[in-house]
C-alpha cells in the first residue's frame, strides 16, 4: 500500500468530520454498509469498535452501499 499499513480512501463529502486534505478520509477504520442498513443506529464516535461487523450481505452495485463512518463536522 502507498502509505505502509492504511489503504488511500479519497471522498467527496466535505462536511465530514474525517475530511482531509485533498479528500483522503482520515478515519482509522471506515464503516460501509448496504441500504437496506442505512437508518442503523451506530456508534460513530470512533469507527470500529462499535459496529456490527459479524453479519455479512451482498451489494449488486456500488449505488447499493452507503458509509456509516460519516460523522458531520462541528461548525
Amino acid at each position: 500500500m502507498p502509505n505502509g499499513d492504511k489503504p488511500i480512501v479519497k471522498c467527496s463529502v466535505s462536511n465530514c468530520t474525517y475530511w482531509g486534505d485533498q479528500n483522503v478520509c482520515k478515519a482509522d477504520l471506515i464503516m460501509i454498509d448496504i441500504d437496506k442498513h442505512a437508518s442503523a443506529q451506530y456508534n460513530e464516535e470512533f469507527a470500529g469498535e462499535n459496529f456490527d461487523t459479524e453479519h455479512q450481505d451482498y451489494a449488486s452495485t456500488s449505488a447499493a452501499t452507503c458509509c456509516h463512518t460519516f460523522k458531520p463536522k462541528q461548525q
